[in-house]
């Protein structure tokens, strides 16, 4: 069976530094990722899917529910996991902080940074701070993501 090649060099826990950044892609929220969510989620509420409710409590859109904005922060969007096939034992704990609204036709910047390193004997704790930033800069969105990696073997 072939094997699934790497797109980046293995890196383990002691090959990270803090204040390292890791971009993602940006993405503009449309009606379909609205749509697709709302699938998902199940959440029936009409902020998230009728326009016309949003307009009538003055809303220029349908809003994005909170855990649509935080799932923008998946590393699996950027290198991050690719990076760490090799030392990734669990994904430990995520939070999020719901800062301004986001709604259709916004677009999103996101960045995960280093923010803390906690070692243990044979393993390490990485903690990355999320940030999510909309098209006019504001933070609408700031929180982080903890991850148990193996140190590098011996």
């Amino acid at each position: 069976m072939p094997r699934h090649p790497s797109l980046c060099a293995q890196r383990y826990f002691e090959d990270f530094a803090l204040g390292e950044v890791f971009a993602l892609p940006s993405r503009t929220m449309t009606d379909a990722l609205f749509a697709a969510f709302q699938l998902a989620s199940g959440d029936n509420h009409p902020v998230h899917y009728d326009v016309e409710y949003c307009r009538a409590r003055g809303m220029p859109h349908m809003l994005a529910h909170g855990y649509q904005v935080a799932i923008q922060t998946a590393a699996g969007a950027g290198l991050f996991p690719h990076m760490v096939e090799e030392s990734l034992k669990g994904f430990l704990e995520q939070g999020s902080r719901f800062l301004a609204p986001v709604y259709v036709g916004d677009t999103l910047y996101c960045t995960l940074t280093v923010s803390e390193l906690k070692p243990g004997n044979t393993t390490g704790v990485l903690t990355l701070a999320t940030e999510v930033l909309n098209q006019r800069d504001e933070r609408v969105s700031d929180g982080f993501q903890k991850y148990l990696l193996r140190k590098r073997p011996a």
